[in-house]
C-alpha cells in the first residue's frame, strides 16, 4: 500500500515509517522537520493535498505534543492550542474531500477535560468519527526520540542519567502509567490498517501494554541499565504529585486483543532504548 505518515519524524512516526517499509509498503513521509512545505498548520497546502490524494491510507500521528515536562509548560499556551486546531482542520478537511481511509492517533487523556491536550485529542476523535475513520488511543508509547526538548519520561531519564548523573524527578514517582514499546505499537497499527473493514469508528482501539508501572519502577529499571555499564546513577523522587494527568486512572479496553497483543515487557523495551541511546554518549 502507499501509506502517508503524518508526523513521520515523531516518536511513533519514525518507528512506523521504518516498520512499514520493511513490510513492503511505500511510505510517504510528512513532517515539519523535513522542510517548510511540510508544515501541517499552513492553510492551504497544495503539497499536503497532493500527498493525501495520492495515498491509499493515512496515519494521522502528527500533533504538537511532548512528555509531561513539555505539556506542563506549553499546553495552556495560545500556540499549543492554535497549532493543534489548525493542523486538525487542515488534515481532516482534506481527508473528507478525498474520502480516505485513515487512523487518527488519540490518547488515553482524551477524556481529561482539564487538560488542553486531552481536549484537543477529543476534538480529533469527533472529527474522525464524523468521517467514519478509526481512532486509536495510545497509552504512553516509548522509544528513541529525535526532539529531546519534547522527550517523554523514559528517554528523558536516560538522557539526564548520561548528562547529569544524579537528578531529581518532577514528581514523587508514585503515579502509574501503562507503557508500550514503539515497535509493538507499529505492529498494532499495521494490523488495524490491514483489517480496516473489520472495525467500526466507535470501536475502542486502545493500544497499550495493559500493565501499569510506576515512575519509580521505571527509574529503577533505568538505573539498573546504568549499573551494567559501570556508570552508577541515582534518580531521586521529588516532592510534587503528578500535575499533568493528576493521577487520574483510566481503564484500558482490551477489545484490540482480538487482533493484536503486545510482546515486549518493560525490561526488554527500556534495554533496547538504552542501548541505542548509549551509543550517542560513546558507550
Amino acid at each position: 500500500m502507499k501509506v502517508l505518515n503524518l508526523g513521520s519524524s515523531g516518536q511513533i512516526g519514525a518507528y512506523l515509517t521504518e516498520y512499514l517499509r520493511k513490510k513492503g509498503h511505500v511510505v510517504i513521509e510528512y513532517d515539519k522537520n523535513i522542510g517548510p512545505q511540510y508544515n501541517l498548520t499552513a492553510i492551504p497546502s497544495t503539497w499536503l493535498e497532493f500527498c493525501i490524494k495520492e495515498a491509499d491510507f493515512v496515519f494521522f500521528l502528527a500533533f504538537d505534543v511532548g512528555g509531561s515536562r513539555y505539556l506542563k509548560k506549553y499546553q495552556h499556551t495560545f500556540d499549543f492550542i492554535n497549532n493543534n486546531t489548525r493542523l486538525m482542520a487542515n488534515v481532516f478537511g482534506l481527508l473528507e474531500k478525498y474520502n480516505k481511509r485513515f487512523v487518527f492517533a488519540s490518547s488515553q487523556m482524551s477524556n481529561m477535560s482539564y487538560s488542553p491536550y486531552g481536549v484537543m485529542k477529543r476534538v480529533g476523535e469527533m472529527y474522525t468519527t464524523s468521517l467514519k475513520g478509526l481512532t486509536v488511543k495510545f497509552w504512553n508509547v516509548y522509544g528513541i526520540e529525535k526532539d529531546m526538548d519534547k522527550a517523554h519520561v523514559i528517554t528523558d531519564f536516560i538522557k539526564k542519567g548520561f548528562e547529569e548523573g544524579d537528578f531529581e524527578m518532577m514528581t514523587d514517582g508514585t503515579e502509574e502509567r501503562q507503557f508500550l514499546y514503539a515497535e509493538d505499537c507499529c505492529e498494532a497499527l499495521e494490523i488495524i490498517m490491514e483489517n480496516y473493514t473489520d472495525f467500526k469508528p466507535e470501536d475502542p482501539l486502545h493500544i497499550t501494554s495493559f500493565h501499569a508501572t510506576s515512575i519509580k519502577e521505571v527509574a529503577q529499571i533505568i538505573t539498573g541499565q546504568f549499573n551494567l555499564i559501570d556508570k552508577p546513577v541515582r534518580i531521586n523522587p521529588g516532592l510534587a504529585k503528578d500535575s499533568v494527568q493528576m493521577d487520574k486512572r483510566n481503564e484500558a479496553d482490551t477489545y484490540i486483543t482480538g487482533w493484536w497483543s503486545p510482546k515486549t515487557n518493560m525490561q526488554e523495551g527500556i534495554k533496547a532504548v538504552f542501548n541505542e541511546m548509549k551509543k550517542e554518549y560513546g558507550y
